[in-house]
């Protein structure tokens, strides 16, 4: 008894530590200046995706816009339409402000959703090996074989896609890179000494998995989870593009797509640009913030930097 306590009490002060460790890497982060670009673009980017929808002037689907009874089709930015109009009389403007919650949808949950499946597969096929590393990695080499965008149309050309069905095949296809990383820093953390104190002491495999080795990776985890954000978010995109986006809301990748099938692609760049670049800045953010947070965890960068 006096063993397992002591090892809870162990497990709980590294769990405080990492913690800690955590607050002090976000602080270090937000030392880097464009990581401080790319963390105040991404605060921006939530907004959008959470109040978008409301600030829009308009409905960017019901709202036709309209002046002296005829449709404002193509419309140059300014007065009514402060980013123009579509093809359809369209606001630019509203659609890009309501399709930022689709765009955040896919990349936060997909990204998330990415980077806690392949951590749990990582962890659990590193630390177990054997027949489970086997078998897990002869899976993940699996999804490594098949390509992403043909496979996700296959799958989307059956069903209604949804903004939540397109997450779901993300997360399906994009697991496989952070449990590959995963494992491999989890074979090296299990044969440490505090871990076979552990086991020693008689912890239980759950316990020293996730008490002890888990969060010794978890840098590399949250790292791998920023970059799959970005990841998600050029996917969803990219299929939304091809014309297999979620048909009841406006995404960044669906305006894309209307002003490419519209063939106004070439003259109506204020229909272009604003998703363009709120899918470049968003993904761009990502990677800046993720280099930052990347030379915390392999402080080889930092040196070959000095």
């Amino acid at each position: 008894m006096a063993g397992s306590t002591l090892d809870g009490d162990t497990a709980r002060d590294r769990l405080r530590s990492e913690f800690g460790r955590a607050k002090r890497t976000l602080s270090y982060v937000l030392k880097d200046n464009a990581a401080k670009v790319g963390f105040v673009t991404l605060v921006g980017f939530v907004f959008l995706g959470l109040f978008g929808p409301y600030i829009a002037p308009y409905h960017p689907i019901e709202d036709t816009l309209r002046q002296g009874g005829s449709m404002m089709r193509l419309q140059d930015p300014g007065g009514k339409a402060l980013l123009g109009t579509t093809s359809f009389g369209k606001d630019v403007l509203s659609q890009f402000l309501a399709g930022a919650r689709p765009t955040l949808i896919v990349g936060l949950f997909g990204g998330v959703g990415t980077g806690v499946l392949g951590f749990l597969v990582g962890l659990t096929s590193g630390y177990f090996g054997g027949r489970v590393d086997e078998l897990l990695m002869r899976l993940t080499d699996l999804t490594f074989a098949l390509p992403f965008l043909p496979m996700a149309l296959v799958i989307l050309s059956f069903v209604t896609p949804s903004v939540w069905l397109i997450t779901a095949v993300l997360v399906v296809f994009l697991w496989k890179m952070p449990a590959r990383v995963i494992r491999s820093e989890v074979m090296t953390v299990k044969e440490r000494t505090f871990v076979k104190s552990a086991r020693a002491r008689g912890a239980g495999h759950m316990r020293t998995m996730f008490l002890h080795v888990a969060p010794n990776v978890l840098g590399i985890g949250f790292l791998y989870t920023a970059y799959a954000v970005g990841w998600s978010i050029v996917a969803g995109a990219s299929l939304a593009f091809l014309g297999f986006g979620d048909p009841t809301t406006t995404s960044w990748g669906r305006m894309l797509q209307q002003v490419f099938r519209s063939g106004a692609i070439r003259v109506a760049w204020w229909w272009v640009l604003p998703p363009a670049i709120g899918i470049g800045a968003v993904t761009t953010s990502v990677f800046l913030v993720g280099r930052a947070f990347e030379e915390i965890v392999n402080p080889d960068l930092q040196t070959e930097q000095e």
